[in-house]
């Protein structure tokens, strides 16, 4: 892509932000500097400004869910705050904006996809972000974060709860067993194929790839879930009980003893998860810290 036509498209992006003119591009153009990249032909990388972003978007992030949902727990107001930022959601958002083709990447890493790679993206998406709001301040962050990715996501309750989280509360409540995954293989560094494979009480339900250890587990969890929804069709799309529900139980009944038999499924493990692994892969068919 020519110069000007860079260009063009950075200031594209900037009017989803209210930003109607832009004369210095180059700390966005930054925000697109893969690590790769950097090493090849020299200059800073996107490195501090994702650092930067990722606590603006963190921040931004909360204050919509608060305002959003009043009436909600702080756990599931996590859980909520996790869906939203982690990579998968991110990259999804960052590929429908066209990221991609901005990302500026060393040969190799260009060679081996790394234009389409959901770290790439979402990294490149908390950089930008960073950038808007050293260059333009909170108020053009925000604006750019809710209208271009918060406001487009499902925001319904089915949408909390990622794959590996429903295959394990439906494995606790019907089985009284918690979901084993196995890493098969995991490729090359220079092309990444994470496989995983899921079984509970030794049996394996589902076989998973992916581009990181993370994902091929999330994509194993899947293949479990539509295996056993084409065996019974009963397979909870969420978390059962309701999120909220089981969030008010986790705080208040530490016990936590189900009339089915073994542990009732709780959101208390996900909300400690959810804040300390920013990162999680949300449900498939999305690649969000």
């Amino acid at each position: 892509m020519s110069g000007e036509n860079y260009r063009r498209r950075l200031r594209a992006l900037l009017r989803l932000a209210g930003v109607r003119r832009a004369l210095d591009l180059s700390r966005f153009e930054r925000a697109f500097v893969h690590q790769s990249y950097a090493r090849e032909h020299g200059g800073d990388s996107n490195d501090r400004m994702e650092f930067l972003g990722d606590s603006v978007l963190g921040c931004i992030t909360a204050a919509w869910l608060f305002e959003r949902f009043p009436g909600e727990p702080e756990g599931v107001l996590t859980l909520r705050k996790a869906a939203i930022v982690n990579d998968a959601a991110l990259a999804q958002t960052a590929r429908k904006l066209g990221f991609g083709a901005l990302a500026r990447l060393g040969a190799g890493m260009r060679a081996a996809g790394g234009a389409d790679n959901t770290t790439v993206l979402a990294d490149a998406f908390e950089a930008f972000v960073g950038a808007l709001f050293l260059r333009f301040g909170l108020e053009k962050a925000t604006q750019f974060v809710i209208s271009a990715h918060v406001e487009q996501l499902d925001h319904s309750s089915d949408a909390l709860l990622d794959a590996k989280t429903r295959l394990q509360h439906f494995a606790q409540e019907h089985h009284a067993a918690t979901p084993t995954y196995r890493e098969i293989s995991r490729g090359t560094p220079q092309h990444p194929a994470f496989k995983s494979r899921v079984t509970v009480n030794g049996k394996i339900l589902g076989r998973g790839e992916g581009s990181s250890k993370k994902a091929a587990q999330q994509a194993a969890a899947q293949a479990a879930l539509d295996s056993i929804a084409g065996e019974r069709r009963s397979v909870p799309r969420s978390g059962t009980p309701s999120v909220a529900r089981s969030a008010t139980r986790s705080k208040g009944d530490p016990s936590g003893d189900s009339p089915l038999g073994g542990a009732e499924p709780s959101l208390r493990g996900d909300v400690s998860k959810a804040k300390s692994e920013r990162r999680s892969v949300p449900r498939s068919g999305t690649r969000s810290k």
